[in-house]
């Protein structure tokens, strides 16, 4: 049975450095203007290795005198228990959020949640479990949950009938605890053959499911690659959208590199008064410390909506 851990960071590398103690802030943040930015977006270790250095906590110090909010980290679940406590502990230094982080193993190439299967179902509740100490560890709200693969040997609605009872089970888990998985639904060019795949699809599981624990991640690169209308699919979807995550198409880069109003999109969240976080999941258009304030300044851009 062949399994992956669901970890996209760009920054994977990073997954096993430890946090040194940061002493020295990298110089290009003193160069610059830290930013008000309007919502909480949400970089990822490795972003701006090359303006900030390879040690975390310097990145952390970086993201914050830049005006970044909080930050999201698919790989957190791997990291050991000592670096995760210092990486809450400066989180909470800097003002910042934690973001979403990856609750289990995805199933890429197989059924498992869509199956049915006892023990594929008790295999995914068991990684919600752990995952809730994790969340607790470096005071997460969010974890991402992706269904895995289809089953091509029964109906969508049977599937969909096993994939809501998985999820009411683990929301069992999540509620106590105040923890929401959101359901990122993936497109059908990076990742074809996934059961979860767009909004009203995510909207429909999410009702079934019918709990506070159990949200959308709307990840507007993906669904623009799925079936565009990204702010009516907001709108529709509204209060079922836990979480939002970023990157222009095509390529999936920051915003303004491709075809994404990034800027209209931004207004039209922040006027319906969203408060939650914005990951930036998408890697860097330039290499290098350049690329690094490349990243910076289009955000700096897409965030003048005011």
């Amino acid at each position: 049975m062949k399994r992956r851990n669901f970890i996209r960071n760009s920054a994977l590398g990073a997954v096993t450095a430890g946090i040194s103690g940061g002493t020295i802030l990298a110089k290009e943040s003193s160069k610059r203007v830290k930013h008000s930015f309007n919502l909480k977006y949400a970089p990822h270790f490795g972003m701006f290795k090359n303006a900030a250095g390879e040690d975390l906590f310097d990145q952390l110090k970086f993201m914050a005198d830049m005006g970044f909010k909080a930050i999201e980290d698919n790989g957190m679940k791997g990291r050991d228990k000592a670096t995760q406590e210092k990486i809450a502990k400066q989180l909470d230094a800097s003002g910042m959020e934690m973001g979403v982080f990856v609750a289990h193993n995805i199933y890429w190439n197989e059924p498992n949640l869509t199956s049915g299967d006892k023990d594929k179902r008790e295999e995914f509740l068991k990684d919600i479990q752990d995952s809730v100490e994790v969340a607790k560890r470096v005071n997460a709200k969010w974890v991402t949950v992706v269904p895995g693969y289809v089953d091509l040997r029964k109906e969508m609605g049977y599937q969909t009938a096993n994939v809501v009872e998985s999820l009411r089970r683990a929301c069992d888990i999540l509620e106590p605890h105040g923890i929401v998985m959101v359901l990122e639904p993936l497109n059908f060019f990076n990742h074809p053959g996934m059961f979860l795949s767009k909004i009203p699809q995510g909207y429909e599981v999410c009702r079934a499911v019918n709990s506070p624990s159990c949200k959308i991640l709307f990840d507007i690169y993906h669904q623009q690659i799925t079936e565009g209308n990204i702010i009516p699919n907001i709108d529709l979807a509204w209060e079922e959208i836990g979480y939002f995550q970023i990157g222009d198409n095509p390529g999936r880069k920051e915003p303004t590199t491709g075809e994404i109003n990034y800027k209209n999109i931004f207004k039209h969240v922040h006027e319906k008064g969203f408060d939650g976080i914005f990951g930036m999941e998408h890697g860097n258009s330039k290499s290098g410390k350049e690329g690094d304030m490349a990243v910076i300044d289009a955000y700096a851009t897409v965030d003048k909506f005011m």
